[in-house]
């Protein structure tokens, strides 16, 4: 039987919406988004794309990181993570929609 994958990062949607007094629809409104789609992310039964992490991110007022639990300690690099930066610093053109979904611009 297969077993169903659920989503975390709705939980954590769900923890700093509740955490700003915030309600499902309130925030579903504010990044343009129906309330069954929201709710379905908070459930993990499926995610929000990239393209919208950074609205989610300004509505609750929090940083990428905390949002998708992601903690970096450069001596910790996995050669992966190494790529990405490489990649990152080598296309300009590319670095400010980076910046952009990850709300750092």
């Amino acid at each position: 039987m297969k077993q169903e994958k659920k989503y975390l990062i709705g939980a954590r949607i769900r923890k700093y919406r509740e955490l700003r007094g915030i309600s499902q629809k309130e925030l579903a409104d504010s990044i343009h988004i129906s309330n069954n789609r929201l709710s379905n992310w908070e459930q993990g039964i499926n995610r929000p794309n990239a393209d919208i992490l950074a609205d989610i991110c300004l509505a609750l007022n929090v940083s990428p990181s905390e949002l998708l639990d992601i903690h970096l300690d450069t001596d910790t690099l996995s050669e992966q993570e190494r790529r990405v930066i490489t990649a990152y610093r080598s296309n300009p053109e590319l670095q400010k929609s980076v910046n952009i979904l990850l709300g750092i611009e």
